[in-house]
């Protein structure tokens, strides 16, 4: 069987429950099933605004509008990946350590039956409990980081375990081959250089907004792909690396952003790579106004659908090729 979304011409949108893309709500794993949708409704781990944990839901909402044909990427998604909306990880509010054990425990036989998860936030501290999922399967995974902060500090009001610092963690776990790893949109005020240049002493490559804006789309792209390279890679995208006109409803908000169109863009362009997993996060649904952001990510996400639509195009290619010449 495969799961696609509902037929919009048959079902109007604003019926049913809200699962993202209107794709079935499916609790069980099958073999036809190449991504599940889980949200991760935790905000616990957030320094400044809280209500992340009303992420998915937003998320889910708008996301009834999305349609199956990607019109930049000329495929019609669902031709080629079957995927269901698995609902929420079973979170404990409060409890950090506790809800990276249900992240893990829910993430794993997903990640054992070569699915690959697609969650929603809310924080940014969710990712580490993933990367231990992910980790248990692939190995150290290359880290792709869209964010306006790099989440390397070492402690957060003298804690380890915060949306500051799950990347950090995750080096120290072994979680991450830093060497293939790249952080793009760092921008704000900071406490001092050592924010941004811890991270770069721990490994990571990384490039700020700025940055991005003087080299472009383009010259971003080969950068993540030469750094990348070959093997298998983690995609976490921060809502906050989007300008906040663009998605006012997040956490912790800095001006001189990346606009949704660039974002859309880059994300896009990173057709080839090895994607194990995926998460969007800080999506604050209180602060946004007019479904702007949950629109934002909603978009996102749906691209990443994409590029495991067109890795799995490019396979049965390579196959068809390969059996026309066995028969030839």
């Amino acid at each position: 069987m495969r799961y696609q979304p509902k037929d919009s011409f048959q079902s109007p949108r604003f019926c049913g429950p809200r699962t993202f893309a209107r794709l079935p709500y499916v609790e069980h794993l099958d073999d036809d099933m190449d991504f599940v949708i889980a949200g991760i409704p935790f905000d616990s781990g957030a320094s400044f605004r809280t209500g992340q944990r009303f992420g998915p839901e937003a998320i889910r909402d708008f996301s009834i509008l999305l349609r199956p044909y990607n019109v930049e990427q000329d495929i019609n998604v669902f031709d080629y990946v079957s995927g269901v909306d698995y609902g929420d990880v079973p979170v404990i509010p409060g409890y950090i350590q506790l809800t990276y054990d249900k992240i893990v425990e829910t993430l794993g036989p997903v990640l054992e039956r070569g699915i690959v998860p697609i969650c929603l936030g809310g924080d940014h501290a969710i990712t580490l409990g993933e990367l231990r999922a992910v980790a248990r399967k692939h190995g150290p995974v290359a880290l792709v980081h869209f964010d306006a902060h790099s989440d390397t500090w070492d402690s957060y009001f003298g804690q380890k375990y915060n949306h500051g610092t799950p990347f950090r963690r995750a080096l120290e776990e072994g979680l991450l081959d830093v060497s293939r790893s790249i952080q793009v949109g760092m921008r704000g005020a900071l406490y001092s250089p050592d924010d941004l240049d811890d991270a770069r002493r721990l490994g990571f490559a990384v490039y700020s907004t700025n940055q991005f804006k003087r080299m472009g789309v383009d010259e971003t792209l080969k950068l993540i792909h030469e750094r990348v390279g070959q093997g298998p890679a983690f995609l976490t995208f921060d809502i906050d690396f989007l300008d906040p006109s663009y998605a006012p409803g997040t956490g912790t908000p800095e001006v001189a952003g990346v606009s949704i169109d660039d974002a859309l863009t880059l994300v896009r362009g990173l057709t080839g790579i090895q994607f194990v997993g995926f998460d969007l996060v800080e999506v604050l649904p209180s602060y946004d106004h007019g479904q702007i952001t949950a629109a934002a990510a909603a978009n996102v996400i749906y691209e990443f659908i994409t590029l495991l639509a067109l890795q799995k195009r490019e396979a049965s290619k390579k196959l068809e090729q390969l059996k026309e010449i066995h028969i030839g």
